[in-house]
């Protein structure tokens, strides 16, 4: 009876514990957040910081989702599914702490609760700093994917690098584009947990051995010259509204020998830590500059070294409940976010041949079954090609592999097309000429079983203009999946005014089923409806005057049209041609102030590569506008700016606030894009050209409801191949003249008068991007818009109309395609 006693006692104190730590209810919150408070920070309620009452409140989620989290695993190792791994050189999460208080339904319980302690959310959550591990879209894009895997049930992990230091800290120095490393893990990352059992040793240099083994197969082994170890860190990713939290594993760069003592007794205290400091420099910096010899190689080396990492975690928990790999392609889909993880193809071959003897047809049969290839990019400057010699030098056993792969296909290659020489160089892995290099885009090709685009037109044109060759040999690999972005955090989280209005509208439900916004079309016809939406719009941009007057000292009128372009800064996304029409604006409104009809309030945002010379150059234009206009008071109806450091908590605040989506990328160069369904998705109407997914965007929508303009894709080629001469433009449009000529006369570069010359001749001279091309049809473009925004009624009701047909570009809608067609996983729910 006393025992019986005792264990219903030790019962009863386990349960408190665990409800302690998962408790839902507000006093448990409340007890769990003072607890870390104490326990985790270390500090009294009365003397904790701000960072530690965020800290707190980020473990207290934290527990709640562990719980689901090791559910999760558990579930998915006795059903043992077909797991999905992700691999991708980018994770741009941003914030995390918002997302995972509504994705657990606890958000507006733990906001009562700390208001009752005297605590602001709002407050705790602008302490969390934004995990910055991407540049733009195609890190963006991979943060949506997990959300969505998570929140579909679906069993997947995402593997990247634990960069020290993300996408760099952009700041303005006189006008200019200055990079200050961007220490996001200044203060520690309460959501990852570090996970040392499951390190990983990889290894760089060295040679290869040929030898028979014990059953006289001839095989080979690769003796590295230099090891590093990779650390997993794990971030749990949670499912909206389920039990279902997933797994991102982020791998950290540590010497497989810290110290070297000898050294340091002999007093060269440098190369004591010279292996160290060497080795961990992979995990360093989110894309190191690839100017110098020295960044490209690390660059390959980074890529490398997070592959490396995820073939051996995944053959690691494949081989846990199988002991050969006749059914690894049946339980493993690898999915390549663009060229970065491509070495995967040959990494893959060398673990199943030199690691576990499987022999080379089998081991090529299970690697184009498991791995498909996404491709995010037409322009083949971004499709990677490294040379020859220093992937011998640095993966030498992977360029042998590389080789056989190369000689094999090729064979096929030529059986197919006998006689055709040209053919086979164009297809060949290895790209010849004075220097060889590896066109890592074609390695991914030839070892996938599906490549996808990522738009209709961009997969489209992938086949017909960037991979024709392999798309006429193997048609049934190439697929479109066109992106999507996450509505969790693009809407319901940026913009919770207009995501009350749509619940009280059509309900419930519609954040993880988006296609049911189309309910919300018909409201576009209804006078209250516009009228609330339209007061949303403007308290939306009433919170965004109030932080440009904080931060950047900038008064702007919010009855002004706000006009938004951010982006990563390029030339194809054009930049150039939405400045060049603000100062046409400028230049009409000098000449008569009646001419500006709209205010409008330009506003840009992005960050141009470091070694990005024409991009930043961009950027110190648009900043000299900028200072020119806003102290100009015979053109008060127009403001600019922009606005530094572009991230996504940036964009979050942005989006809600935007009336216009500046979508300008030169037709036929932008893969899809995911700012333009975010804008939309937020009530913003988009300017754009027949470009990426503003295709689909326009056909969901409506042409009513979407500012088309420009050359189309075939027009542009059409163009360039007919000997495009830009100086024409200029010549026959006396504005665009007048504008060009006001650049070049320095008067928004009084103190340097030639700074901008170079893009004043280089757009008269070259225009790869048909700038002045498009000038016309832009401009006239925006006079239609000027004429839209002077009905509010036809506005409002065009942007609810955009708002209600955005279901498509849900990234739910992406992943179910993937998941069917190219992953063939189906989810495990976790109950």
């Amino acid at each position: 009876m006393e025992a019986d006693k005792k264990t219903t006692e030790e019962t009863v104190r386990v349960v408190v514990v665990e409800d302690d730590r998962t408790g839902l209810d507000p006093e448990t919150l409340s007890r769990a957040f003072l607890d870390h408070v104490q326990f985790s920070q270390g500090k009294h309620p009365d003397a904790a910081t701000v960072h530690d009452r965020y800290m707190a409140l980020a473990l207290a989620v934290r527990d709640r989702l562990v719980q689901r989290w090791m559910k999760t695993s558990r579930a998915c190792l006795e059903a043992d599914p077909r797991r999905v791994y992700y691999l991708s050189a980018e994770f741009l999460l941003g914030r995390t702490l918002r997302n995972n208080l509504q994705a657990v339904g606890i958000y507006d319980d733990f906001r009562a609760v700390l208001a009752e302690l005297g605590l602001d959310l709002t407050e705790l959550l602008e302490q969390e700093p934004d995990a910055g591990l991407g540049n733009g879209g195609l890190g963006r894009l991979a943060a949506c994917f997990l959300d969505s895997l998570a929140t579909l049930g679906y069993p997947a992990h995402g593997y990247g690098i634990r960069y020290e230091f993300g996408i760099f800290e952009q700041r303005m120095e006189n006008g200019w584009q200055v990079e200050r490393p961007d220490e996001w893990l200044r203060f520690g990352n309460p959501w990852e947990i570090v996970r040392p059992e499951y390190t990983v040793s990889v290894g760089f240099h060295g040679h290869t051995e040929e030898f028979l083994d014990h059953q006289g197969h001839w095989r080979v082994r690769w003796v590295p010259g230099v090891k590093v170890i990779g650390v997993p860190y794990d971030t749990p990713i949670a499912g909206f509204g389920t039990q279902n939290v997933n797994t991102l594993r982020l791998w950290r760069a540590r010497a497989s020998e810290e110290f070297d003592l000898g050294f340091f007794n002999q007093g060269d205290y440098v190369r004591a830590v010279e292996e160290k400091s060497v080795s961990e420099t992979i995990s360093k910096v989110l894309y190191p500059s690839d100017s110098t010899w020295a960044g490209r190689e690390l660059r390959l080396r980074q890529q490398y070294f997070f592959v490396a990492c995820a073939i051996a975690d995944i053959v690691r928990r494949y081989l846990k409940n199988h002991s050969d790999f006749s059914s690894f392609s049946a339980k493993v889909a690898i999915q390549l976010n663009d060229t970065h993880p491509a070495i995967a193809v040959a990494e893959l071959m060398r673990v199943l041949m030199d690691v576990h003897g499987v022999s080379w047809e089998p081991a090529w049969e299970t690697t184009v079954a498991v791995m498909g290839y996404t491709n995010h990019t037409l322009l083949a400057e971004a499709l990677e090609r490294w040379p020859v010699h220093l992937f011998e030098r640095l993966l030498p056993r992977h360029l042998q592999i590389i080789h056989e792969i190369n000689a094999r296909f090729l064979r096929q290659v030529m059986n197919r097309w006998p006689n055709d020489g040209a053919r086979v160089a164009r297809m060949s892995l290895i790209e010849e000429g004075t220097e060889k290099h590896l066109r890592m885009a074609h390695l991914a090709v030839v070892g996938s079983h599906k490549i996808n685009g990522v738009a209709a037109l961009h997969s489209e044109l992938l086949k017909r203009d960037v991979l024709p060759d392999f798309a006429e040999l193997w048609p049934e690999r190439f697929t479109n999946k066109t992106n999507g972005v996450t509505p969790r955090r693009w809407l319901l989280s940026c913009n919770p005014r207009l995501s009350a209005l749509i619940t009280e509208c059509i309900g419930p439900g519609w954040a993880t089923d988006l296609d049911r916004l189309e309910d919300f079309a018909p409201f576009a016809d209804d006078a209250t409806v516009r009228q609330r939406f339209a007061a949303i719009k403007l308290e939306n941009k009433r919170d965004l005057q109030g932080w440009l007057h904080e931060h950047a000292g900038l008064d702007v009128s919010t009855d002004c049209l706000f006009d938004v372009q951010i982006k990563r800064i390029h030339e194809y996304k054009r930049q150039l041609l939405n400045a060049l029409h603000i100062v046409a604006v400028y230049l009409r409104a000098k000449r008569d102030r009646r001419a500006m009809t709209v205010p409008r309030f330009f506003l840009f945002g992005g960050k141009a590569a470091p070694a990005y010379r024409a991009a930043k150059l961009i950027i110190r234009f648009i900043n000299a506008v900028a200072e020119v206009v806003n102290h100009d008071h015979d053109v008060d109806g127009m403001k600019v700016h922009f606005a530094p450091n572009y991230s996504v908590s940036l964009a979050e605040r942005i989006l809600p606030a935007a009336d216009l989506s500046e979508q300008i990328s030169t037709a036929g160069k932008e893969a899809s894009g995911t700012g333009n369904m975010k804008f939309a998705l937020n009530g913003a109407l988009t300017i754009g050209t027949l470009d990426g997914a503003n295709v689909e965007i326009r056909e969901a929508v409506g042409p009513d409801n979407f500012f088309l303009f420009g050359l189309t894709a075939d027009e542009v080629t059409a163009k360039a191949r007919g000997g495009y001469r830009p100086r024409d433009h200029y010549e026959s449009d006396a504005e665009l003249r007048a504008v060009l000529d006001l650049v070049r006369t320095g008067h928004f570069s009084v103190g340097e008068p030639g700074l901008f010359h170079p893009l004043v001749d280089h757009l008269l001279d070259h225009d790869p991007y048909m700038v002045l091309a498009d000038y016309r049809a832009y401009v006239d473009c925006q006079t239609v818009v000027d004429e839209c925004w002077r009905d509010p009624d036809r506005w409002t009701a065009m942007a609810i109309r955009n708002v209600a047909r955005m279901g498509r570009f849900s990234s739910d809608r992406t992943i179910r395609e993937y998941a069917s067609e190219i992953w063939k996983t189906e989810p495990v729910r976790v109950g």
